[in-house]
């Protein structure tokens, strides 16, 4: 279902198709792992492949945002499709998350 690139000290996590009730706990237990990680500083979850998101998967998002600036580390979003932006915009997570045109954004904010 997702496929978890390692940069170092960079964890990619590129969910694929739907995150909903139905399929998000694969994700969120992939999250989870990546963020209490001592290798990694950082998060970057790329949503191009995303095609849709509901309630149970924004929780999972926001979740594990949570536990990543409780831990210091960074996590950032990329490459969001039109029609999830507007469903972050909706729900004003988009002030919330660090989101970021694509993960050239992501390499050129950290150097």
């Amino acid at each position: 279902m997702q496929n978890v690139l390692v940069r170092p000290q960079t964890a990619v996590l590129q969910p694929l198709g739907s995150l909903n009730a139905g399929n998000v706990t694969v994700f969120q237990q992939q999250l989870n792992a990546a963020i209490q990680s001592e290798h990694h500083s950082s998060l970057l979850i790329d949503m191009a492949q995303v095609e849709s998101i509901d309630s149970a998967g924004l929780m999972t998002l926001v979740t594990a945002l949570s536990m990543a600036q409780r831990l210091n580390k960074r996590f950032s979003l990329c490459a969001i499709s039109h029609s999830v932006r507007i469903i972050f915009e909706l729900t004003q997570l988009d002030r919330a998350f660090e989101i970021l045109e694509g993960r050239y954004a992501f390499s050129e904010a950290t150097a």
